[in-house]
């Protein structure tokens, strides 16, 4: 049996070498941060940061499941097989639609703290 201890490691390592080898994965790390920076400096209410947060995990875990479903298809299909091709670009537009959703969301909950601070 996998102690508690073991499995915080792995997911960190698995954090670790998303952020250094995941361009988007980076990419999002560095959009949620300033997001978070930005609820903390104004005066968001709590179900509104809630929500903001959620988005963020949603956005970066769906992340993870796409360069997780990336690797696995390189492994079964080195050459790009047009299924194959297909799989990740599915996905891809999965993280996307969950991407955009959290801009619209968030652009439509900090706007009007922003506007009247």
């Amino acid at each position: 049996m996998t102690s508690l201890h073991s499995s915080f490691k792995n997911a960190f390592t698995g954090i670790k070498t998303a952020l250094l080898e995941e361009r988007s994965f980076r990419i999002q790390i560095a959009t949620a941060i300033i997001v978070i920076v930005i609820m903390i400096a104004l005066p968001v209410s709590r179900s509104d940061r809630a929500t903001l947060l959620l988005l963020i995990g949603l956005v970066l875990s769906l992340e993870l499941v796409n360069s997780i479903v990336e690797r696995i298809l390189d492994i079964v299909e080195e050459r790009l097989h047009p299924k194959v091709k297909d799989a990740k670009d599915i996905m891809a537009g999965a993280v996307f639609i969950a991407a955009l959703t959290a801009l619209v969301v968030g652009i439509t909950i900090l706007l009007p703290y922003v506007i009247h601070g």
